[in-house]
């Protein structure tokens, strides 16, 4: 609005000369003002002294301020009506509430930090955004191709892939991408004494069999032999077949030794096919050791167990099988995967064929010093 050239003090004194008698025309001459210009002012302070008029000044100028606070006020709430939808937990969160603000309500920096409640030194000073782009992308491509693993494989994954960074980063990192393993409900296990069970020394000295059962798209059921190294963690073997009888087993075991050799024991449950004539005949012909776990004790069998579990997690609940030789094929995939990438925590990280082919140059190494 354009400031007129008269203070109030000599509109006043303007307005006095015309109420002392002077006409309109030679008052408007005297001081270059219009008609329009006196009968305004004479409107507007007309009676009025400058001290009154000093008053009016402050009133105008208080609610003139008064107004401003309450529009600002408003647009505030209104601001923060449409920011509720969301909870500003993280400072992440609230510095990009903070541009948000500044991009769509026009708010300057300095207010929208008031607002938000964030320092402003904070937000000028916050972390270069963009730079992990390439680890969350590789994180995202990790996880949703190992849907059951956690951060604590996916960093291992990563770090041999050159990605060195803090265990902490990656799982803030796994956390804001929203990769969090859904947990799935277990069933109930029995509760009792459990005696610690003794870890083999060395490769190929104790193997643990179990069997995992699962069923084809049309409804058909299969099994699942599975062979575990209790050393090494590998699985052996993961014989896939709607039946697996005693002497199936025998067969398969003859076929394993005559690759990897003869282990000294092998542990497996009560099971009708690990009780069968064949396999006493088996463990008789070939002097190996044949242990069984207490009925209703598969913690004794914590080995295979585990990988049981694994294998029912990141491969069966992964799958829907149309066929038996389509099981039989992702399933070999995922066992080689198993033994030859999938880290394994027991193992420091490492996989198991890694950790056998470690554990075999050590041993050859000290072997002159025994």
């Amino acid at each position: 609005m354009r400031r007129s050239r008269f203070s109030e003090e000599q509109i006043i004194s303007v307005l006095k000369e015309h109420e002392a008698g002077m006409k309109p025309q030679d008052v408007c001459r005297k001081h270059g003002i219009s008609d329009a210009t006196l009968y305004k002012w004479k409107a507007k302070f007309g009676g009025m002294t400058a001290s009154e008029t000093a008053r009016l000044r402050s009133l105008e100028e208080e609610n003139r301020r008064l107004k401003k606070l309450l529009a600002e006020q408003m647009l505030d709430n209104a601001v923060l009506k449409d920011l509720l939808k969301k909870k500003l937990i993280s400072p992440a969160a609230r510095f990009a509430t903070v541009e948000r603000v500044i991009t769509d309500h026009g708010y300057s920096e300095r207010r929208a930090c008031g607002l938000i409640g964030v320092d402003r030194s904070s937000f000028q000073g916050r972390r270069k955004t963009g730079g992990d782009a390439t680890v969350r992308v590789r994180l995202r491509e990790l996880a949703n191709g190992r849907r059951r693993f956690g951060y604590r494989r996916l960093a291992i994954l990563l770090r041999r892939e050159g990605m060195r960074m803090n265990l902490k980063k990656v799982y803030r990192l796994y956390r804001e991408e929203r990769l969090a393993v859904r947990r799935r409900g277990g069933r109930k296990r029995a509760l009792g004494t459990r005696a610690p069970m003794a870890v083999p020394q060395g490769a190929n000295q104790r193997w643990s069999l179990d069997f995992v059962s699962d069923a084809l798209d049309d409804g058909r059921r299969f099994r699942v032999l599975n062979v575990v190294d209790d050393f090494t963690r590998e699985c052996l073997a993961a014989v896939v077949d709607t039946s697996l009888s005693g002497a199936r087993v025998v067969r398969e075991l003859g076929e394993l030794i005559a690759r990897r050799g003869r282990p000294c024991m092998i542990v497996s449950d009560n099971g009708t096919e690990f009780v069968s004539r064949a396999i006493l005949r088996f463990a008789e012909d070939t002097g190996i050791e044949w242990h069984y776990i207490a009925p209703g004790k598969p913690i004794q069998n914590a080995f295979v167990e585990s990988f049981n579990g694994r294998l029912r997690d990141e491969c069966l609940n992964e799958h829907a099988f149309a066929s038996l030789a389509e099981a039989r094929r992702i399933i070999e995939a995922w066992r080689t995967d198993y033994n030859t990438v999938r880290p394994h925590s027991s193992l420091g990280g490492l996989a198991p064929s890694t950790f056998a082919t470690r554990s075999q140059r050590d041993q050859t190494a000290a072997g002159p010093n025994l």
